[in-house]
């Protein structure tokens, strides 16, 4: 760890996001990932009310693809030269290209940088396709053999499920804390659009789906999928030349990527699942943001919206100690008060989560994000946060190997969720998409996208078929 502080980056904020719905991998008519992230960088596009000539750079976030594979989704937008760097960081590639984005803007290196993210992936648990090297995570497959076995479970159902068990043996937690965890996840989930699931179950329907590794059951985990999602972030400088667009502006407050620490091999099933990677991240992140962790806060820095990282329901029960929402051991019991959801402390996962909406891995940190902007935008709907607004929001990525990333969010104009933006008109000057994407999972037309490429270095061989494609979609 570094013995000398660096000084906060210069404030860099989010302008627009975009979504795909999310689905099931190998469906008949599954969009390649040039689709996806055309589809999501183009509604970012319309929503930031700018156009492709304005990007000073571009981050293409994914896991499953070859090299460059950026460099095909964004020309797409435009082949204006801009540098374009291709990330994969596991399950946080998304909020780490957030990170990168907010890094080069807040460091004076570029004032506008998109941010694309998708996955296509294969059905099925995760496998890696290279056998001939090792695994990154070998290490810690090889700790978890020793300290608890090995069954014939999926390896991250496995792990996960590992912290779940030590979590009940060390605080008392029960198989229905975890399960309730994913009853709420799937219920906060059916007014999503975008969400790969929208059926709500029952606490005896998740508990009676087949048992992956006690006290996982196959409805507390999250699925495989297909999507993508893009976001804007801009600099203070070009929100000051460009004051009309500044209403839909969220600060980024307080943000830090974090690797692991030694304790990380130390024996504890909870450990081994990047638990300390998760509070360094929280602590660093909610400092600059200038939030007092642990609690208690003031009304305006009270944190009333979360989207963390629930691959598995054990993996919110942890986070949420690792994040500060609980004292360490008492998430169960948050989660017995109903202060995880509507009417509680905090809503966790208003979207429906990993293990609802989706996880498609590049897209899934930025769709965290989109959802947060929505959120304090005051666009969510029914989604919505209400009993007084939201003014500060919480996000949290964890990829094994490892990185997490925390990030809190503020509005620009220091307003709460109460406050609503104005959904901008179409057709007007930094117009968005024409409806509110956050309630509507809707399309764009052609017109639109012809507004956002760019316009002196558009490339119709290098678009290809992808528009019409996206399109038929519609």
């Amino acid at each position: 760890m570094a013995t000398t502080a660096r000084p906060p980056p210069s404030p860099a904020y989010i302008l627009g996001v975009g979504l795909t719905k999310f689905a099931k991998p190998s469906a008949r008519d599954a969009a390649d990932y040039t689709e996806l992230g055309f589809e999501a960088g183009i509604k970012a596009l319309l929503d930031a009310g700018i156009d492709y000539d304005a990007v000073d750079q571009g981050i293409a976030c994914y896991c499953y693809g070859d090299s460059t594979s950026g460099q095909r989704v964004f020309y797409q937008f435009g082949m204006t030269q801009a540098p374009i760097v291709n990330v994969n960081n596991n399950c946080a590639t998304g909020s780490t290209g957030l990170w990168m984005a907010r890094e080069k803007v807040g460091r004076g290196a570029a004032d506008v940088v998109m941010v694309v993210g998708w996955e296509k992936m294969a059905r099925g648990s995760l496998t890696s396709p290279w056998q001939d090297r090792e695994d990154p995570v070998g290490r810690t497959v090889e700790m978890m053999v020793e300290t608890r076995g090995v069954t014939d479970a999926p390896g991250v159902a496995q792990m996960f499920g590992n912290a779940g068990r030590e979590y009940m043996e060390k605080y008392g937690a029960t198989a229905e804390d975890f399960a309730e965890i994913a009853r709420i996840n799937h219920a906060h989930s059916t007014k999503n659009p975008y969400s790969q699931f929208r059926t709500p179950y029952t606490l005896s329907q998740i508990l009676s789906s087949p048992t992956l590794h006690h006290p996982l059951t196959k409805l507390q985990c999250c699925p495989t999928s297909d999507g993508g999602a893009a976001a804007i972030v801009v600099s203070e400088a070009f929100l000051t030349a460009h004051p009309h667009l500044r209403s839909r502006a969220i600060l980024i407050a307080g943000q830090h990527l974090a690797t692991d620490a030694p304790s990380l091999y130390d024996r504890s099933a909870i450990s081994l699942m990047g638990y300390a990677t998760t509070a360094r991240a929280a602590t660093v992140a909610l400092a600059e943001a200038g939030i007092p962790s642990p609690p208690p806060r003031e009304e305006e820095d009270e944190i009333r919206v979360c989207e963390l990282h629930d691959c598995f329901s054990a993996n919110e029960m942890i986070t949420l100690d690792a994040l500060g929402l609980c004292e360490r051991g008492k998430a169960h019991e948050m989660v017995r008060a109903g202060d995880i959801t509507y009417g509680g402390r905090c809503v966790v996962n208003p979207s429906g989560g990993l293990i609802s909406k989706g996880h498609p891995l590049g897209a899934t940190g930025i769709a965290q994000a989109a959802e947060l902007v929505w959120q304090l935008r005051g666009w969510a709907g029914e989604r919505g946060v209400g009993g007084g607004g939201v003014t500060v929001a919480l996000q949290h990525n964890l990829g094994l190997g490892g990185a997490a990333v925390v990030t809190v969010y503020r509005r620009a104009d220091g307003g709460s969720s109460e406050d609503v933006v104005v959904v901008p008109e179409e057709g007007k000057e930094g117009g968005g998409v024409g409806y509110n994407p956050a309630v509507e999972a809707r399309g764009f037309t052609r017109a639109q996208v012809e507004r956002v490429r760019s316009q002196r270095c558009k490339s119709e061989w290098a678009m290809g078929d992808t528009q019409r494609k996206v399109e038929a979609r519609f």
